[in-house]
């Protein structure tokens, strides 16, 4: 993955977030409270974020060695320089508009119109860096520039977009999520935590599949396939609706009936386990579709999820969920049912971990989402893989899935037919056409 890609990144991510503030302007005009916190969270992300990193980065990379190699760009440059500076002094004076408007002291309809006008500012900056100054660079770059871009890009240590960076982005960007109204966003009043913990290092196979069958009646769904994770890896499944992605973690699990083929997990040989043994073993599914038990409190959804666990870490296991999604220890004691979709998929894979999985399946975790939950749950997978949880995704969102892969299949009509890095895949032309819509 290049620089630009990454710019392209950032700039989808802060596109969901302009739709997020131009939604919460609709709702504060038809009369939902002004949340100070909510906007104080949004606020630092993009003055974190976007002024003290993203923009600079542009300015010292991107548009110098832009304006090297064609003169041309200097205008549209410029402008966009200009609106790089005028940033922080926009964002405090929004920030003193949300607290005058919290007073009573500047209605709702002028914030909202500033809200909006910011939006609109901040789309149209996007739009043309998409359309003028990405393409430009793209076709004026030398392979000395792009050695210097993605130098600097890419390095995991760098102090603005380092490693370090990024899980403190994360953090910030959780907060957003967390506070959000749940209409959007999780709709909590407090605010949990993504730090992660030192990873663990990859290490030996922990999960090798071959000559894997499955069949619907008469309908061969899976057709021998054969692939291996990692301990600590992160690894995506890709293809088309119907390819066999969700077949596959059902037959892993021992929900779907195996007709052939080989499991062997952490070495063991489970192929002729039953689930709920499966389970025992190590291997946890958070299941498309969410599939909480609706009738059952959020506190006994969790429960289930460690029925295989000594009783005696339930509860601290619980807090470390809670800890994370503050929103679920806020309604425990509500039946699951009446979550969000957003609150019902954290309540998934927050079940899921309760069973301490060696091997962790996520089926489709951002199906059905509000834009800004979409990058939230990719934030929760990010920091489960810098915790050093092994990992098995399956996603609609084939680019987000594979970015942060370590590795991926590609699977079509029940076969394997490419493999290799999230970034070999990525860059494969064969997968931009069909998957990546590029």
């Amino acid at each position: 993955m290049d620089a630009l890609t990454l710019i392209s990144q950032d700039h989808s991510n802060l596109w969901r977030l302009a739709t997020t503030i131009d939604q919460v302007a609709s709702e504060i005009e038809h009369g939902a409270a002004v949340e100070q916190a909510f906007f104080a969270s949004v606020f630092d992300y993009i003055e974190q974020f976007v002024d003290r990193s993203h923009h600079p980065k542009e300015d010292d990379y991107l548009f110098r060695l832009l304006r090297l190699r064609n003169p041309d760009a200097a205008a549209v440059l410029d402008s966009l320089q200009t609106e790089h500076r005028d940033g922080p002094a926009k964002l405090s004076t929004l920030r003193l508009r949300v607290a005058e408007a919290a007073r009573g002291q500047f209605t709702v309809g002028l914030l909202a119109e500033a809200l909006r006008d910011y939006t609109v500012g901040l789309k149209a900056h996007i739009r043309t860096e998409e359309k003028s100054v990405l393409p430009l660079a793209r076709s004026s770059f030398l392979d000395a520039d792009w050695a210097e871009i993605n130098h600097a890009f890419l390095d995991n240590k760098d102090p603005l977009f380092g490693d370090k960076a990024n899980a403190e982005f994360r953090q910030l960007y959780h907060r957003i999520a967390s506070l959000a109204p749940e209409s959007i966003g999780l709709g909590a009043s407090s605010v949990g935590d993504l730090q992660a913990s030192a990873a663990p290092a990859q290490g030996e196979v922990i999960l090798r599949v071959q000559g894997m069958e499955s069949c619907y009646g008469r309908i061969k769904a899976l057709k021998g396939i054969s692939l291996e994770v990692r301990r600590g890896e992160t690894v995506a499944l890709v293809g088309a609706n119907g390819a066999g992605k969700t077949t596959f973690l059902r037959t892993l699990s021992g929900v779907q009936p195996m007709s052939a083929g080989r499991i062997h997990l952490d070495g063991q040989d489970i192929s002729k386990l039953r689930s709920d043994l499966r389970m025992r073993c190590g291997i946890c599914q958070s299941p498309e579709g969410r599939q909480v038990f609706g009738p059952l409190s959020i506190e006994d959804n969790l429960k289930l999820g460690a029925y295989t666990q000594p009783r005696h870490q339930t509860e601290g296991d619980m807090e470390k969920i809670f800890t994370m999604f503050p929103i679920l220890k806020e309604k425990r004691a509500l039946p699951a049912g009446t979550l969000s979709g957003g609150q019902q998929q954290m309540l998934a894979i927050g079940r899921a971990l309760m069973g301490r999985p060696k091997l962790l399946l996520l089926d489709e975790p951002s199906m059905g989402l509000a834009p800004l939950l979409v990058e939230e749950v990719f934030n929760v997978i990010k920091t489960l893989k810098a915790q050093g949880m092994t990992i098995l995704l399956v996603e609609q969102n084939a680019f987000a899935a594979l970015a942060i892969a370590d590795r991926g299949y590609v699977l079509e009509t029940g076969t394997v037919t490419l493999t290799g890095t999230g970034q070999e895949l990525i860059s494969n032309e064969q997968v931009r056409a069909a998957y990546l819509g590029m």
